[in-house]
């Protein structure tokens, strides 16, 4: 089972704290921020402090406006077993494939 993340969390760590972060390793103040991304100095604030939580496009937004990337990927919490570790070694190809066998099975 999966360890439950605080709201607004990505491994611990809060938007705000990645936004800030972003903004101080760029040089820049929160003013020169909301100007660079087009948003109010108030609300940029507000996510640094934890206020509130700006959504993923902005958070991805907020920090390429820093100058850097926030890369996100899909990552297996635990090996995959079995049959999704079988069907992951298949070409997109073959997965399609097998998806239409196996529904045509179901429909007759």
């Amino acid at each position: 089972m999966a360890d439950c993340k605080p709201e607004g969390t990505i491994r611990g760590v809060r938007s705000g704290d990645l936004i800030r972060e972003a903004r101080l390793r760029a040089g820049l103040t929160q003013y020169e921020l909301a100007d660079l991304s087009g948003r109010d100095r108030t609300v940029i604030a507000r996510w640094e402090q934890g206020a509130v939580e700006p959504g993923l496009e902005t958070l991805v937004d907020l920090v390429r406006a820093c100058g850097f990337d926030l890369p996100l990927e899909l990552v297996p919490l635990e090996p995959p077993a079995g049959r999704v570790d079988k069907n992951a070694l298949l070409t997109p190809e073959r997965r399609v494939a097998r998806l239409l066998q196996a529904r045509s099975r179901r429909g007759k």
